[in-house]
């Protein structure tokens, strides 16, 4: 089983571009399960056509320790299985502490037991690595290859960079490694090279640049990934070759970490801080 993280700056289409690409690989014959580690809980509606999924930390509110893992794991698009961490109540406690719940709790009914023959386990993980519990995925090892979602826009890259701090950090103890950036197009001037050029001297590859195009939004508003709702689309193909490309990757490098200095450097030789 493959164990992968996908981080970015909060707003980036992190979760749109997961629920894709795994809609992309459960098309492949790939049996996913999906791990939503943000307390807005929005990381499998794609998956599961809308429904709104009762979160573990909201189902061990109700129902205490009595849990079994079809109160918490649901069977979505593609035969995948969905499963939300959810997170404390407004203005209450950490929503990091939620994930570690959460994963404790998934392990303890077997959700990654070898009888559930999964090929992926994903971790959707709200913005950059900030605090332990959004880090946990890939401080204990539940996570081993990292994927960020980017864009050309400044503090997604300041966001990119960080979390390739966090990954440095976490590789000295384990396995984790990155595996690339994942560019989710924001019409930026020079968008593709820059990210590109961003990839190369943080020593990774951007794996794939994901084309903005509204069929996205059509497709979310009906509850959907693209690639069920408008199969034969082009943005369908583009989650598709970002599915294969993940698949196939072979590239896991422990991160170099730009200065502050070099990176808006980098903002400025591409024109966006001119």
């Amino acid at each position: 089983m493959r164990k992968i993280a996908i981080y970015g700056k909060g707003g980036i289409g992190k979760s749109t571009t997961t629920q894709n690409t795994v809609a992309g690989l459960a098309e492949m014959g790939k049996k996913i399960m999906v791990v939503g580690c943000d307390p807005k809980a929005d990381s499998t509606r794609l998956l599961l056509g809308g429904l709104a999924q009762k979160t573990v930390l909201d189902t061990l509110r109700e129902e205490g320790e009595d849990v079994v893992f079809d109160d918490i794991v649901k069977p979505g698009y593609g035969n995948t299985s969905c499963t939300e961490s959810g997170g404390p109540e407004p203005g209450v406690g950490c929503a990091g502490r939620g994930i570690i719940t959460s994963i404790n709790m998934l392990e303890q009914l077997g959700a990654y037991d070898e009888d559930k023959a999964l090929d992926y386990a994903f971790y959707d993980v709200l913005g950059d690595v900030v605090c332990g519990g959004f880090a946990m995925p890939i401080r204990d090892g539940k996570a081993e290859e990292i994927y960020i979602v980017v864009s050309g826009e400044m503090m997604a890259m300041y966001a990119a960079n960080n979390i390739c701090k966090g990954i440095v950090k976490f590789a000295q103890a384990g396995a984790v490694r990155l595996g690339g950036l994942i560019c989710n197009s924001r019409l930026v001037d020079n968008e593709r090279q820059m990210i590109e050029e961003l990839a190369k001297k943080l020593g990774t590859q951007m794996i794939h640049f994901v084309p903005r195009d509204n069929m996205v939004q059509k497709a979310e508003i009906h509850r959907k990934t693209v690639i069920e709702y408008a199969p034969e689309h082009p943005q369908a193909d583009e989650y598709r070759t970002l599915a294969r490309k993940i698949h196939e990757n072979q590239l896991f490098v422990v991160p170099t970490p730009l200065e502050i200095e070099e990176l808006e450097g980098l903002l400025i030789e591409f024109g966006i801080l001119n």
